[in-house]
């Protein structure tokens, strides 16, 4: 009965377990196939679908005339993947797209903290020889392929390099800062406006999806596209810059040093913006932009240094307006007071040289338009230091203008503070002399002097000089303004009016230091300035406003280590505000064939 029994236990025991496990078996089976069939079919096909990230086309650049200044063009990378790549291709890859032994080998090697399975892009602007010798071969070369992508195009006939900037594939530190959004051999903006506008310029990324067998070939696209995600292109940007006035501009400044910076006064928009020497953008549009860049730092001639923004002068007799600004608004001086100017001016053990001899009693007026040093030596001491630097502050010297791409310095404005820390409680105050002409401690940037020029201009109101009117937006395709600081200098009109007389008489009156430079039919004003430098020649500055009567252009030009203001700079000055009213004025001419060769 024992034997039996147990060979019957165990019978049903083996018959429970069998049930047991089929009844397990089929309902695993239903639980897949109909309650979780959606989750296991998309894994399913996951595993064979590959997406393939679609960069999308920068913003475009316009003027503020609608005349594309930067756009974008088709171009070729080779990419490789790593974990499929075959180093045996190496020499031959190398050849294909004309580059030293040991190229590829240096790429891969700097990005080799990213993932395996990412592909790095090697070389831009490959040429079409390479992309049909790779169709021709690609069963022969894993790891090896390419994308279509695009960069700038730079063929408007503008340089503007110091503007616009130029992207470069994203560092590490980057990468890692904004990983939403970017991927390894993505570009970005580094400069410029390219920089400061990143966001607005580089679009939405789209994905496309293909299915792809075990070695990742491609055999078509997933539901026929239907799943892809378009890429969104990049705003386009309206610059304030004009087209015709910045080619003058570059062209006036071809092997000459310096900087000019033209503003619309009651707006602070830049229509012409130099920094000389410059650099050729399209040397950027590849991907060993760094031996580009290390070759340009290494130039004497310093053709990355941003000198409308960076360059810290002092301003010489530029700066003289805002004296009489000062002492006017403080009731120091009255438009007709008149100061002594025996072609010296003496204090303490010093006799101080004025600048063009003799000029006997002189109005303010009549100082700025003979630029008398002896009149300001004066009215330095009648208004006082402490005044001095406080209307200084307010027309921007000391600090950033804010101006919408990096870089910008912000010169030097002494304060009692400063003398004292520098020379001690005593501080010699014939220094004051110095300040009053221009020279001295106070240095300043071209940028600063251009808000300046354009406050006067416009007697106390302007906006903080920018590059960006406004982006066209994709979506809605409407213009989308810049919001814009208004900056404003609390000073009576009738005050600003005697300075911009002065300020017209040198250009326009008989005695003026710039009246060889007069445009027939148009009225300026302006100021000649000559900065003295210890290490060679002195600058040449000239800032100028125009139209006299309504002032929509305001100019400032520096001209490195050539000499006087009024023959280096004004002449420059001249052409470019001549180029930019007869344009905006509509005037037929070829205004090119005009521009002075000084």
């Amino acid at each position: 009965m024992t034997e039996i029994f147990g060979s019957l236990a165990r019978r049903r025991i083996i018959f429970m377990v069998m049930l047991g496990f089929g009844i397990l078996v089929v309902f695993q089976l239903f639980n897949m196939q109909i309650f979780q069939h959606m989750a296991y079919d998309e894994k399913s096909q996951t595993n064979s679908v590959k997406g393939i990230e679609q960069d999308p086309p920068r913003g475009i650049f316009y003027d503020r005339n609608h005349k594309v200044l930067v756009s974008n063009k088709p171009t070729f990378s080779l990419e490789i993947t790593p974990s499929m790549y075959d180093k045996n291709l190496t020499e031959m890859i190398e050849k294909i797209i004309h580059e030293d032994s040991g190229y590829v080998s240096t790429v891969l090697k700097k990005n080799r903290r990213f993932s395996l399975y990412q592909p790095r892009k090697i070389k831009r602007d490959v040429d079409f020889n390479f992309v049909a010798w790779y169709e021709e071969n690609q069963s022969r070369l894993p790891g090896v392929g390419y994308s279509v992508d695009m960069q700038r195009d730079y063929s408007y006939g503008v340089k503007g390099s110091h503007i616009f900037g130029y992207i470069k594939e994203i560092s590490a530190r980057q990468l890692q800062e904004d990983k939403d959004f970017y991927s390894l051999g993505d570009y970005v903006g580094q400069k410029g406006i390219e920089k400061s506008y990143e966001t607005i310029l580089r679009g939405e990324k789209g994905l496309d999806y293909f299915l792809v067998d075990s070695k990742q070939k491609t055999i078509g696209e997933y539901r026929d596209g239907k799943q892809n995600v378009k890429a969104v292109k990049g705003n386009d940007l309206i610059l304030t810059l004009d087209l015709e006035t910045q080619k003058i501009a570059e062209k006036l400044f071809e092997g000459k040093k310096g900087s000019i910076i033209a503003v619309e006064p009651s707006t602070g928009e830049i229509l012409s913006y130099v920094s000389a020497p410059d650099y050729d953008l399209n040397a950027f549009t590849a991907v060993t932009s760094e031996n580009v860049l290390n070759s340009l730092r290494q130039d004497e001639s310093k053709p990355l240094f941003n000198r409308p923004i960076m360059s810290i002068i002092p301003p010489g007799s530029t700066s003289k307006m805002l004296l009489v600004l000062a002492a006017l608004e403080e009731g120091v001086i009255t438009e007709d007071t008149k100061l002594y100017c025996g072609g010296s001016y003496q204090y303490g053990n010093r006799s101080w040289k004025c600048h063009g001899g003799v000029h006997g009693n002189i109005t303010a007026r009549q100082a700025i338009e003979g630029s008398c040093n002896t009149f300001f030596y004066q009215l330095i001491l009648k208004l006082g230091f402490e005044k001095w630097t406080e209307y200084y502050k307010k027309f921007g010297f000391g600090k950033k203008t804010s101006i919408d791409i990096g870089g910008e310095y912000r010169g030097i404005l002494p304060d009692d503070k400063y003398y004292v820390k520098r020379y001690g409680k005593n501080w010699p105050k014939g220094l004051l002399l110095n300040l009053s002409i221009g020279q001295g401690e106070l240095s300043v940037t071209p940028i600063q002097l251009a808000q300046y020029v354009s406050l006067i201009a416009n007697s106390g109101t302007t906006k903080q000089p920018h590059f960006l009117k406004g982006y066209i937006d994709q979506e809605t395709h409407q213009m989308v303004e810049a919001p814009v600081k208004e900056i404003k200098v609390d000073i009576k009109k009738k005050n600003f009016d005697i300075v911009k007389e002065g300020m017209f008489d040198v250009v326009q009156g008989e005695h003026g230091t710039a009246k060889w430079y007069r445009i027939p039919g148009i009225n300026i004003g302006g100021k000649t300035g000559t900065v003295q430098n210890p290490h060679g020649e002195d600058h040449a500055l000239f800032v100028a406003f125009a139209p006299y009567e309504n002032p929509e252009i305001a100019v400032v030009v520096m001209v490195e280590n050539v000499g006087f203001g009024s023959t280096h700079a004004a002449p420059i000055a001249r052409d470019v505000i001549r180029t930019y009213l007869e344009n905006k004025n509509g005037k037929d001419k070829t205004i090119a064939s005009n521009v002075s060769e000084n």
